[in-house]
């Protein structure tokens, strides 16, 4: 049995933003400072069209569209690409646990 990792390309670089592919499953940022410290900001989904200071920019709606998924570290900046290996439509910060609320669930057996 052998196991073939797919190489995802390296995205093209934004004249005001530096761009970055989503592990599969990474909530943090990864990014290095200048000092070789990891970021470690949260990424959260960036809904770039309402951001005014990035309307004057308009790099990232140029290339992408007007709502394509991404995300932006909250502190260094660094835009996030969702990973196409990972499953879209979840929350960022994971998939959770099943809710159990409603269900009807068999009786515990009695001792």
């Amino acid at each position: 049995m052998s196991t073939t990792a797919t190489t995802i390309p390296e995205p093209a670089q934004l004249p005001h933003h530096k761009v970055k592919i989503k592990k599969v499953g990474q909530r943090a940022c990864n990014e290095k400072s200048e000092k070789n410290k990891h970021c470690g900001g949260h990424l959260k989904r960036w809904f770039y069209s309402s951001d005014i200071v990035e309307q004057s920019c308009g790099d990232v709606e140029k290339a992408w569209g007007r709502n394509a998924e991404v995300y932006r570290c909250e502190y260094c900046k660094t835009l996030y690409l969702p990973n196409p290996e990972d499953v879209s439509d979840i929350n960022v910060a994971g998939r959770g646990r099943t809710s159990v609320f409603g269900l009807t669930l068999p009786p515990k057996e009695g001792k």
